[in-house]
């Protein structure tokens, strides 16, 4: 049990005269080794002193280095993509509005009236948020062309955390491999693209295209699962219009 000494009070005994004395050397001892901690570490600093200026300036020519490149280079260089880009997805939104789509996409893909193509961006400005959305249009584009192979590679380039734009590229791929007759590949970006946000466009969408695609591969009972997801979760969207329809089919063949 710990003691409280008043002041003034001079130990008596021979056992608290011994005591004072070791808690005295305990004291000494810890000022002691930090005095010793203190002086190895000057030492060491002043012999390695070189070397930690060298390492400091290598940090700070890094920062400092990182900086400049976003404020003097990627900055301009986006603005620059952004600007270039115009006309691209001029063609693009013309394309997905009007008529003449397929000359329009390939416009949109390759340039014209002497502006930059979305694979133009994609190679001139690399890096940047404008090739990455580049890369959107064109595996779009080339999906409505029909070119199925460069629409999965060009949307699997893309990468977005935007709520419809990251599951539309995801399902957009899934629609690729449905008409490269991959079924399993497709269910799975569907499956996928269905997970990736929650909301009232996209996911419903991609859960009946999973559920349809489920069904044609035998996987009734995962199908059903997609399909009263929808009923439940989702009934104001416009999947849920006829999903009591595919509800049925899907009760049928779990039956089974």
């Amino acid at each position: 049990m710990a003691t409280y000494n008043k002041r003034g009070y001079k130990p008596k005994t021979k056992e608290e005269i011994q005591h004072n004395i070791e808690e005295g050397s305990t004291t000494a001892e810890v000022f002691n080794t930090l005095d010793e901690t203190a002086s190895k570490t000057e030492a060491f600093v002043e012999k390695n002193q070189k070397y930690i200026f060298v390492i400091i300036g290598i940090v700070a020519v890094f920062v400092l280095g990182s900086l400049a490149y976003k404020e003097f280079i990627a900055k301009p260089k986006q603005v620059s993509a952004m600007n270039d880009m115009y006309q691209a997805q001029k063609y693009f939104n013309d394309a997905v509005n009007g008529s003449a789509k397929d000359s329009l996409y390939n416009l949109a893909l390759t340039g014209g009236e002497g502006k930059f193509g979305m694979l133009d961006i994609i190679e001139e400005y690399s890096g940047t948020p404008s090739a990455n959305l580049a890369n959107y249009y064109a595996g779009t584009a080339y999906l409505r062309l029909k070119d199925y192979k460069n629409a999965v590679e060009y949307l699997g380039n893309f990468k977005s955390d935007d709520e419809i734009l990251a599951p539309l590229a995801k399902g957009n791929i899934g629609d690729a491999f449905v008409q490269l007759n991959q079924q399993e590949d497709a269910l799975g970006y569907y499956e996928e693209a269905a997970e990736m946000r929650d909301n009232e466009y996209t996911t419903p969408m991609y859960l009946f295209k999973a559920g349809v695609i489920a069904l044609d591969l035998g996987e009734a009972k995962k199908a059903l699962t997609y399909f009263e997801r929808i009923k439940n979760d989702y009934a104001n969207s416009t999947e849920a219009t006829n999903v009591d329809v595919f509800i049925g089919k899907a009760q049928v063949l779990v039956s089974k």
